[in-house]
């Protein structure tokens, strides 16, 4: 991923945030990979700290799933009542290098979410990009997550988040 940049990592995350709010008591992190909120979403990696590297882009319709290189890929709707969508750092803010995400401005948009290396040093530091993330994104009304190709840690985040019957 050569046109990848790079984010700064801390805790486990990064944002595609709206104008920079964050509503993390809104999160819905069940899925392990992406986390819609109220406005934007969190990304979850696999290293706690470090550096990712990240690359976007923006289409006007769905794309075509490019599932082959990835190890994980899932798909979420985006809620930007702001319409200002973007890449952030949740220590260093957004990236400006990096158009808007919503061009459209206020509206829906869905998230497609391409990941892989997020095995490679779980819950570590690494100052060096291990980890590579694909964020495609098109405005659409509102839908279910899709998970287009999962994972062993995806599927035990899905496991733990099924609703026990009393």
């Amino acid at each position: 991923m050569p046109d990848g940049r790079q984010v700064f990592i801390s805790e486990g995350l990064f944002g595609v945030l709206d104008h920079g709010e964050i509503s993390t008591e809104t999160a819905d992190f069940s899925n392990g990979l992406v986390a819609p909120m109220d406005r934007g979403a969190f990304i979850l990696t696999g290293i706690n700290t470090g550096h990712v590297r990240v690359e976007t882009r923006v289409l006007e319709t769905a794309p075509d799933v490019e599932a082959d290189d990835w190890e994980e890929v899932v798909e979420v709707s985006v809620h930007a009542p702001a319409g200002d969508l973007k890449v952030e750092s949740l220590d260093l803010g957004p990236d400006t290098g990096v158009q808007s995400l919503s061009p459209s401005g206020p509206d829906w948009y869905r998230l497609r979410v391409h990941a892989r290396g997020r095995e490679n040093l779980r819950d570590k530091v690494s100052m060096e990009p291990v980890e590579d993330y694909l964020l495609v994104v098109w405005q659409d009304p509102p839908a279910d997550p899709s998970i287009l190709r999962s994972s062993e840690y995806i599927e035990l985040r899905l496991q733990s988040h099924i609703p026990q019957s009393e």
